[in-house]
């Protein structure tokens, strides 16, 4: 007979407390995001307001901004102090629980801005999206109400680049899976059609062919080297795409002039109509990007300054501190209880929304420093060359991050100067040793590919191989796998593809 015994194991296991996931979630949303964020937070939690408390006296408040020095800076583990949760304990003390200190810290304290505070306000560009658009053009055909809400979620169905890639048997099924409608493929067939000849043009063709057709057919004047262009693509598609511009011009019988003429036309058209939307769009009206932070400088020397907007004043509300010591003084019962819980739910939520925004803030700065320090040559003279290499373990064991709560930092964020605005991501990358034996950014070293394959005979371009004897000569011993490696993420193609005729 089998004996069952019992069996007793430690484990250790990580919780993140409320204060931490709010901390976390700071961290991620870029500045632009971080005002909406309050508001959202002001209209959930009664407990949470705007602006400066009131009640607060001026000798008061002077005492609390000498309490943030210079040298003051959270810890990234954010400590357990920080973490305690009052309704964890049944007996809590009022006084201790309750303090005067209703005032942000992080309005209070800003010890990485030694310079006044003036504020550059760049305005946000609105701008309808590319469905948007081709959603405000059904309505100029004679689709009846139905058709129109078919024609719209066959919008949806458009891919990033503008392509339409679902079948009409596709289409047909995935309507009425997810809206219960049945059409039949002619009915979807015609829908589709008369969606293709919206703008831009080439939009939710099925394939790069059709794409470039649609445009060679809608181009005036039909030139003879335009028509020879829809020829090749109509009748010689697969040969053209993969350069074998010999045999083409066999086939068609056109001199090297003619068909050169045509290529040229082919070399225009856009490969991804989304993106001709795109850049029409913001022709006039470029994207606006809002800064995290910008780099100032004073007296030949530069500082961080975190771009806190608009981002308001906030405490706790001392009427709900006030309902608490009230319902702290009564009787305690069923009712009591639980309207003191609720209050003090409120008030935690709203202390461990305003600790958060420091926390966010802080970090931020920490981090944002290091990068200056590290990259200081760049933000001096804006040249690419300047920039050092960089991983992200580099900035947490300067700050004492973890590599995570960098990551975090970095992605998503910005920072202007005097050459542009810059993503955080941008600053890092890794390195290798140049044929002198300094460290040099990898950044550096597909600049100068660039420039090598810029500069290139487009009738004979570099070959991998000839890429790596290049950068030799140029004190950059790279492998011919690592020309490779450093192409694929630049979005060039090999050699052959780079032929022109």
């Amino acid at each position: 007979m089998q004996k069952v015994g019992l069996q007793q194991t430690i484990t250790q296991t990580t919780k993140l407390s409320p204060s931490q996931i709010q901390v976390i979630r700071m961290l991620e949303i870029p500045s632009i995001e971080l005002n909406q964020r309050i508001n959202e937070e002001l209209q959930e939690n009664p407990a949470l307001e705007e602006g400066r408390d009131e009640n607060l006296s001026d000798e008061r408040l002077n005492g609390l901004e000498d309490e943030f020095d210079d040298n003051y800076m959270p810890d990234d583990g954010y400590e357990e102090g920080r973490q305690r949760d009052p309704l964890q304990n049944e007996d809590f003390n009022y006084e201790q629980y309750v303090s005067d200190d209703e005032t942000p810290g992080y309005m209070l304290h800003q010890p990485s801005n030694p310079v006044d505070e003036d504020r550059r306000e760049v305005p946000i560009i609105g701008g309808s999206s590319l469905i948007e658009e081709l959603k405000a053009q059904v309505y100029l055909t004679d689709m009846t109400k139905p058709q129109r809400h078919i024609a719209k979620w066959v919008l949806g169905n458009i891919d990033d680049d503008g392509y339409l890639r679902r079948t009409t048997e596709q289409l047909v099924d995935d309507l009425m899976f997810q809206e219960q409608l049945s059409v039949t493929d002619e009915e979807m067939e015609s829908i589709v059609k008369q969606i293709k000849e919206f703008d831009p043009p080439g939009i939710a063709s099925a394939n790069l062919q059709e794409c470039l057709l649609k445009q060679l057919e809608i181009k005036k004047p039909q030139t003879e080297s335009v028509q020879m262009a829809h020829t090749i693509l109509q009748d010689y598609f697969e040969a053209f795409s993969k350069h074998w511009y010999d045999k083409i011009k066999q086939r068609m019988e056109c001199t090297d002039e003619q068909f050169q003429s045509a290529v040229q036309e082919i070399i225009h058209l856009n490969q991804k109509p989304a993106n001709a939307f795109t850049a029409n769009m913001y022709e006039t009206q470029r994207e606006t990007i809002i800064p995290d932070f910008t780099i100032e400088e004073r007296d030949d020397e530069l500082f961080v300054v975190l771009n806190t907007g608009d981002i308001p004043e906030l405490h706790v509300s001392r009427e709900y501190n006030d309902m608490l010591s009230e319902y702290s003084a009564m009787p305690q019962n069923a009712e009591t209880r639980k309207a003191t819980q609720f209050i003090k739910q409120k008030i935690d939520s709203a202390r461990w929304f305003i600790d958060a925004i420091q926390q966010r803030n802080e970090t931020l700065m920490r981090t944002m420093k290091e990068i200056l320090k590290a990259q200081y040559d760049f933000f001096l003279d804006g040249e690419e060359s300047s920039l050092k290499p960089m991983v992200l373990q580099d900035i947490a064991d300067r700050t004492g991050y973890d590599v995570s709560t960098i990551s975090r930092v970095s992605n998503s964020k910005y920072v202007q100067t005097r050459f542009g605005t810059f993503p955080l991501k941008y600053f890092f990358s890794e390195g290798m040793t140049n044929a002198e034996g300094d460290e040099v950014s990898t950044r550096e070293i597909k600049k100068i590919m660039l420039e090598l394959i810029a500069a290139e005979d487009k009738h004979h371009p570099l070959t991998d191989d000839q890429l790596s004897a290049l950068m030799g000569e140029h004190g950059y011993p790279i492998a011919r796998r690592t020309i490779a490696k450093y192409r694929d993420l630049l979005d060039i193609p090999v050699a052959r593809m780079r032929k022109t005729v």
